[in-house]
Parts: C-alpha cells; structure tokens; sequence
C-alpha cells in the first residue's frame, strides 16, 4: 500500500491510504516547512492524535470521500496507538467511540503496568478481570493511588524486637512484615493491625538481610547460612516460623543453606532462584528447587547489595555497582566510582532499566540502563543529597524512591518528573544543575535507621532504637477529598455571602464596601486589606 507524508507540526506523518488524510484547519497550525523532524516516537504519536482529532470532527461524514484513521482496519490503528504514552492513550480514548473502545481495551496499557510495578501481587481491586478495560481500570487505580505519598499520615509503631532492627521486608500480597536485627530473632507482624503474629527461635546470629515472596521465606546474615521456611500449605498466615531445623532434603518447610564464608549482608528472589550477596566478596545463585549453587559471581569487594531483574542482576560492591547476566554469569556492565566511599544501598525499576544506588558518601544516585552492554549504555540521569549521614537502604515503587540514612531520617523522592514512557528513550531530561531535591523528608529524631521498605501506600522503617514504625497513607486521598470537598463549600458560603451584601447594598443605595476599599488602597499604594 502505498504511503504519503504530510507534514504537520513540524513532523512528518506517515499515514496510510493513498489519499491523503483531512485535518480541518481549526486543528492545524501554520509552519514552516524548513522546520527540523522530530523524533520517530514523537512524529507518530502526534500523527495519530491529530488524526483521531480529525476523524472525531468529521465523524458526521459530510464528505465520503475523506480518509481518516478510523477507516483503518483496527489492528494497524491499534499498533499505532502502541506508540502513545499512558497519557495520550487516556486522550485518544476520548475522541470517538470507537477510538474509545480501541484505546481502553489496548493491550499497551498491561505493558504501562508491568513496566511500573511488575505483576500485580496486592488483594484484590474493584476491577473485574474479565472486563476488557481490566489492565486500564488497574493502571489508573494505581497511579492516582501513588499520589497519596504527598498527604497525609499516621504513624504505628511496633514494639517487640529487644536490640537493633537490621532488616525489614514488605510482604505486601500477604499483609505481612518481617523484621531481624541483633537479636537474632525473626520477627513476623500484621501489616494492617500491627500486631506480633510470631517470632522465631534464636538464629545465633544477626539478622542483615530478609527478602519472601508468595512461596519462600529467606534471611540471613554473620553466620553466613541462609535460613529459609517454604510456605505451609493451609496456614492461616502462610508461613511457619516457630519450628525447627530440617534438612534440605526432608519434608520439613524449615532448612539452611551454606556456602559463604563470610557474613551474608543481602537478598534476593525470582521465581527460580534465590540470590545471596556477601562479604566474601561474592553472589551465590542458588536453585530454588534443587536447593543448589548454581553460579557464584566474584566481585573485587565486599557485596552490600543486589537486586535481581529478568535475565540480570545488579550488585554493589565497594564503590563500584556491577550488572551481571545469570544465566551465563558473565558481567555485563559496571559503573566504576559510583561512589566516594562504598555504594551501600542499590534500587532497581521492575523493567530493570532504571538504577538507583546509595553510597556512605550520603548521595543518591539514579542511573539509565540499556541493554547493549557497552560502557556508554549505562548514564547518570540525576543526582540527590537529602541526608547528612551515610545511606544505609534504598526502595523503590514507581514513582516512589525512599532512601533511610544514619542522620535518623526519610527521604521521598518522585521520579516521574525525570522519566518518560517512550519506548526508545525513559529519560525525559537531565537534571539541569546536576543535583536535584527530594519531594518530601521524614524524621525519625535520634536514630539511625538501617533498613526501609515500600508499599501498600506505606513506608516501614527500622534502627538502633529496636522500635518498627509504619508510616500509614492509606487514608490521605480521602483526607484530601474532605479537605478539598470542605474548601469548595466555605468558598461557596462566601461567595453567597458576598451576593447577599451586594444585593441589600445596591437595594440601599449605598456602595461594596471592599469595592471602595479596594480602590482606596489603589489610590494610597496599600497592600493592606487586598
């Protein structure tokens, strides 16, 4: 079939059928056609928007003889709006039925989600499945959710553990937490309620790292033994955590690893694999099933951190961060230097493209990731120094980046403003000073924080006080509603307030009072009573 280019907005559409398509001239605007061409990603996404503009206008079929998008066959219209941003797609969603119908039952928006947040894990939404518009109804829900981390707040805190909180974990699927510290107990609490479900015997040792998911359980820490308890079939809370040790080949849901010879300072887990850093300056992968050491992945310093992502896994050792491939086990990429001192904390998008590590120097760093392997694949987008002190933790929920630090405080940090969702390119800009400052810091006065974990629209800490505190945001849209819903009717008291003056002033013959006032204050150059 053959193609024509229009040019329009200073970039060229390709749109098929032969005859050029009809963009009535309210839609368009004058240009030069000396103007440069923009990107791919760009030219298409306004090509079909202005083209979904147009067959919305012309939808009434006065001329039969005019082309628009619509009369493509649906397949080619959906692989053009493939090429939209959430946003965009939200907007072509409103233009015709039948574009509405395309856009709110595209599969891009299962991609948008899947990019952001990874397969979906939390209870329950109000979306059905079965509905076409699933994926967009799950996509919007999350977002507007994600904002809430800008209101407002309650605080739990959790008293149980007896010494210092090394480690805690979100289990946000099962509404669990998990926290181990010196006192070498796991510790296994209500995310809800914040109460003490159950605890562990004594591990001997302290505990550095936690990571679980839906089947597996895993910590560990100095006594370089990953301790683990597989779910229990039928358990009210799904895992066990009071028995005892059972070997690695019996039917016991409780066992230990070991193959490290030094402290195990982090965790990880796939659906096949279980990842364990140390400071024997190696990564262990073992096989979930086989309950064996695959790989072992050498670094030239202590590992403080990883963070497994589909076919890679990232790590941070020294000052330096690492990209390895599992499966193969060679190195991928490495920033060397990331930091003046040792990278202590490592973060990493679902989509594995995005890194964020932390370092003892107190900054944070947010790298972009390509898949070529090249050392000009991996850039620095942005820079941040919230703390005073040494990062000890980073996590990460899109948009969300929450770093906890030794100065005994939070920092917030919304990426979006740095990210776009192009499919060639996520960064929308460098940071233009090279340092950029977090959205929102929360304190914890008088105590260094050594672990923090994100989710479920909150935020769990834990540090030397041996105190666990839940920042709770599940109530602050709704807050914001009230607040909102509250303003809008003082406003409209005012405002009839305002016409009811008026109206007995004028009955009366006498002038607005704040009209005359207002004009008084212009004449003497006062700000006062405006």
């Amino acid at each position: 079939m053959a193609l024509e280019c229009l040019e329009i907005d200073s970039c060229v559409q390709e749109i098929s059928p032969p005859r050029s398509i009809f963009f009535p001239k309210k839609t368009l605007k004058k240009q030069s056609l000396a103007q440069p061409v923009s990107k791919y990603t760009t030219t298409t996404r306004r090509a079909a928007a202005e083209a979904a503009v147009a067959s919305s206008d012309d939808s009434s079929g006065a001329n039969p003889h005019r082309r628009l998008i619509t009369d493509l066959p649906p397949a080619l219209v959906s692989e053009i709006l493939h090429c939209l941003d959430p946003k965009d797609l939200g907007v072509v969603s409103c233009v015709s039925t039948l574009l509405h119908t395309l856009a709110t039952n595209h599969f891009g928006w299962k991609n948008f989600y899947f990019d952001r947040w990874g397969p979906p894990s939390g209870p329950p939404t109000d979306s059905d499945p079965s509905s076409s518009s699933f994926w967009k109804d799950l996509f919007v829900d999350r977002e507007t959710k994600s904002r809430c981390f800008m209101g407002r707040f309650n605080v739990d805190s959790l008293h149980g553990n007896t010494e210092a909180v090394r480690a805690v974990f979100l289990l946000q699927s099962a509404g669990l937490v998990f926290t181990g510290g010196y006192d070498s107990v796991v510790r296994m609490w209500d995310m809800e309620d914040g109460f003490l479900i159950s605890a562990s015997r004594p591990l001997g040792c302290t505990v550095r790292a936690i990571a679980a998911d839906a089947g597996l359980l895993v910590v560990a820490g100095t006594g370089a033994f990953i301790h683990c308890w597989r779910a229990a079939a039928g358990h009210p809370r799904r895992f066990d955590i009071t028995g005892f040790v059972g070997s690695a080949g019996g039917s016991n849901s409780e066992l230990r690893l070991w193959g490290h010879e030094g402290p195990i300072t982090c965790l990880g887990l796939d659906s096949a694999r279980i990842f364990s850093g140390s400071w024997d300056m190696s990564i262990r992968v073992w096989d979930r099933a086989s309950l064996k050491c695959l790989k072992t992945l050498r670094h030239m310093d202590w590992v403080w951190a990883l963070v497994p992502r589909g076919s890679t896994v990232a790590s941070t050792a020294g000052r330096d961060a690492y990209i390895w491939d599992i499966e193969s086990g060679t190195l991928v990429n490495v920033v060397h230097d990331a930091h003046g001192s040792n990278s202590s904390a490592l973060a990493r998008s679902c989509s594995g493209d995005i890194l964020f590590t932390g370092g003892e120097d107190g900054a944070i760093h947010m790298f972009e990731v390509g898949s070529q392997g090249s050392k000009e694949d991996i850039r620095k987008i942005a820079t941040w120094k919230p703390h005073t002190g040494p990062i000890s933790s980073l996590a990460f929920e899109f948009p969300w980046l929450v770093s906890s630090s030794s100065d005994g405080r939070l920092s917030l940090i919304d990426v979006r403003k740095l990210l776009r969702s192009e499919h060639r390119s996520k960064v929308y800009k460098q940071a233009a000073n090279g340092v950029e400052p977090p959205q929102r810091m929360l304190h914890w006065p008088g105590s260094n924080l050594f672990s923090v974990a994100i989710g479920a629209h909150r935020i769990v800490c834990g540090g030397e006080d041996s105190v666990v505190r839940i920042w709770n945001f599940s109530q602050a849209l709704d807050i914001e509603k009230r607040i909102q819903a509250s303003r809008g009717i003082r406003l409209e008291n005012r405002m009839r307030r305002r016409k009811v003056q008026i109206e007995m002033n004028s009955k009366s013959g006498r002038p607005d009072q704040s009209i005359v006032s207002s004009k008084k204050n212009q004449m003497s150059g006062s700000r006062k009573g405006i």
